[in-house]
């Protein structure tokens, strides 16, 4: 994870030269938001069952064509910022729990490329894509390169926080996030609930916030619970943290229209929360896809979709999707937007793509 070789390889998809693409099966799995023509905020929590309009839904754990990649990224990220990674000492036994439950859930959804094992203390690890075979003894941090949270976080796609909870809400005790999105999880580690989102200025947006904390309480073991955030942004960078704003404020610079296809971003930051059970931990994994506006034109349901929900987007709003430059992406949209009834869910309805829109 930390071979030079291998972080330069990788190390220019989502930093750097930005050369992140999806391949259509990519484009196709991708885990697209708006289920209807029109959108509004709401909670939007849902049962994450491994069911759902697209192969992004079908795992706990999602891993895809853009695992190195992702891999390559984090171990960078950390390197540049080791406080991407904290955790305060009363929760060493949540990050052992966690680590566990995120290796037997990977081995499950990707039994080719994942592996683990256990064995009263001591388990075995396999991780093929990173030729990683690990043999460990639960409780002993000397089995371990690093803390059990970091360990498993640096192989998995997304990031991950353990919310510790006391009374009736949550802290934010341990994570490793290295994906931002105009937040700093140093800013918030330790931090409630109410801390850790807010303060937001409009009435509808805290009582989203607060209805969220309460379905969280309500959170059992085995019943984990998902729901689908979103935000446009400028270029495929991933970490897009306030550590790193003096990088990606750049990605800004081009607005031109012409451009905007290919510069425009859709990112998608899946939310899963699992309740640990010997803990009572909160798992709160925050899973980011990316995908550019042409990308997604090719398929001709989300083009049409996302044409409507931008026009007659909630100006208010503005701020929470970031959206840039809306009246020029809203006017490339309407070319696909020929007025068909489009189907209800977030799925594709089609198995081949369009060729991208010139």
């Amino acid at each position: 994870m930390t071979d030079p070789a291998f972080l330069a390889r990788h190390g220019d998809v989502y930093a750097g030269a930005l050369t992140f693409r999806n391949s259509d099966a990519g484009i196709l799995r991708f885990p697209f938001p708006f289920a209807a023509d029109s959108h509004r905020m709401y909670v939007n929590i849902e049962p994450h069952d491994r069911t759902g309009a697209t192969e992004a839904f079908h795992a706990a754990f999602d891993i895809d064509e853009h695992y190195l990649a992702a891999v390559a990224e984090r171990a960078n990220t950390i390197a540049r910022d080791p406080t991407r990674s904290q955790a305060l000492p009363h929760m060493m036994e949540a990050q052992w729990e966690a680590m566990e439950f995120v290796m037997e859930n990977m081995a499950m959804d990707f039994p080719q490329q994942f592996s683990f094992s256990r064995e009263g203390d001591r388990g075995l690890w396999i991780n093929h894509p990173l030729g990683i075979e690990r043999r460990l003894t639960f409780g002993d941090a000397t089995t371990l390169p690093c803390d059990p949270l970091e360990y498993i976080a640096r192989q998995m796609q997304g990031d991950i926080i353990l919310l510790d909870q006391r009374g009736d809400t949550f802290f934010a005790d341990a994570g490793v996030v290295t994906e931002a999105s105009g937040w700093s999880f140093d800013f918030i580690v330790g931090a409630d609930w109410m801390s850790i989102h807010g303060p937001v200025p409009g009435k509808s947006e805290n009582s989203v916030i607060d209805r969220a904390r309460r379905m969280t309480l309500s959170l059992a073991p085995g019943a984990p619970q998902r729901r689908v955030n979103w935000m446009l942004q400028m270029r495929p960078r991933m970490d897009v943290s306030m550590e790193n704003r003096p990088v990606w404020m750049h990605d800004y610079d081009d607005r031109s229209a012409a451009h905007l296809p290919d510069t425009v971003v859709m990112r998608v930051e899946f939310q899963q929360l699992y309740r640990l059970p010997r803990s009572n931990a909160v798992v709160f994994v925050l899973r980011n896809y990316l995908a550019t506006m042409r990308e997604l034109c090719r398929v001709r349901k989300w083009a049409v979709r996302m044409h409507r929900v931008f026009r007659d987007f909630d100006p208010t709003l503005d701020r929470y999707a970031t959206l840039p430059e809306r009246p020029a992406l809203v006017e490339w949209l309407a070319r696909f937007d020929d007025g068909r009834e489009t189907s209800p869910g977030r799925g594709p309805d089609q198995s081949v793509l369009d060729a991208p829109a010139s």
